[in-house]
């Protein structure tokens, strides 16, 4: 594995915080923030604002299928046209310019018919949260998630100055307009608070997390990362890594990057942990995250 650095955030059973590294710097948390989009969407479930499983207006799909990627909507990572702007520094595309390089009104499956990863589809999610809530993103991620939690340091970037007290040297000057579903930065504490408070029962109900925890299976192990059999629920990455047993959360990957956040429910006591490294290979992270668990369960 690459030599690179990490700064980790874990937490036991007994709520203690533990950290290695700069845990109480600000990073992007990159995919993880689909985690976040997900439990707001699932609060606005519970208060009856949204229906999981209702056919959008004008749409074939639903909720549910856009937080599992099994809507068929495609993505626009892999986009070289994408990736040679961000890589250029260029300004964030329009909303329009994205939607019609993508090709987002032509589904590459059935809804359900499939699983495909894609942003464009939790950009939906988080207009749909915004339209549901009558709020921007940040103050609906603020009144539903952050603010119950009492955790302070996250914030939704929205503009190239947000990136400016990120950890990362080679992040000040990104636009994080180009994660279209938004990308919250916050500490590795706060990103390991938020994940195992959802756990301990402090954000949703038992019935929703059970929902929210429900996987679609998607195979085994996977070249180059830990994982020994995984699957996605509704915005979470949902599998096994090895010894360490089951992993719940989300990784996440951009420029100079990457970072994984998870809960392991195995170990006794479970743990929770956030680490941020410097590669953009996200093995790196995950690698990094059980291995943190392993060594603070024995």
């Amino acid at each position: 594995m690459e030599n690179r650095s990490s700064h980790s955030a874990w937490i036991s059973g007994d709520g203690a915080v533990n950290s290695a590294g700069a845990a109480s710097a600000v990073f992007p948390w990159w995919s993880f923030t689909k985690t976040v989009l997900a439990i707001c969407a699932l609060r606005l479930v519970e208060q009856g604002r949204l229906d999981l499983d209702a056919p959008l207006h004008g749409k074939s799909y639903t909720l549910r299928q856009l937080l599992q990627h099994r809507a068929g909507v495609p993505d626009y990572y892999r986009l070289r046209s994408y990736q040679d702007a961000v890589a250029r520094n260029d300004a964030a595309w329009p909303r329009d310019r994205l939607l019609s390089t993508v090709g987002a009104d032509r589904l590459s499956f059935q809804p359900g018919a499939g699983w495909a990863y894609s942003n464009v589809g939790y950009m939906f999610v988080r207009e749909i949260i915004e339209g549901a809530a009558g709020l921007t993103l940040g103050e609906g991620l603020e009144e539903l998630v952050f603010g119950p939690l009492g955790v302070r340091s996250v914030r939704l970037a929205t503009a190239p100055s947000d990136f400016a007290d990120v950890f990362w040297p080679d992040l000040k000057t990104y636009d994080p307009r180009w994660v279209y579903h938004g990308c919250l930065t916050g500490t590795p504490v706060d990103a390991a608070k938020v994940l195992h408070a959802l756990f301990l029962g402090q954000i949703l109900s038992p019935a929703t997390l059970h929902t929210m925890l429900e996987p679609h299976e998607l195979g085994g192990a996977i070249p180059g990362r830990p994982w020994t059999a995984c699957g996605y629920g509704l915005g979470f990455m949902s599998g096994r890594m090895g010894e360490a047993g089951r992993a719940i959360g989300h990784s996440g990957g951009g420029p100079h990057s990457s970072n994984a956040v998870y809960h392991f429910p195995d170990l006794a006591p479970p743990i929770t942990v956030a680490t941020f490294t410097d590669s953009e290979n996200e093995g790196f992270a995950e690698t990094d995250a059980m291995t943190i668990a392993l060594r603070a369960g024995r």
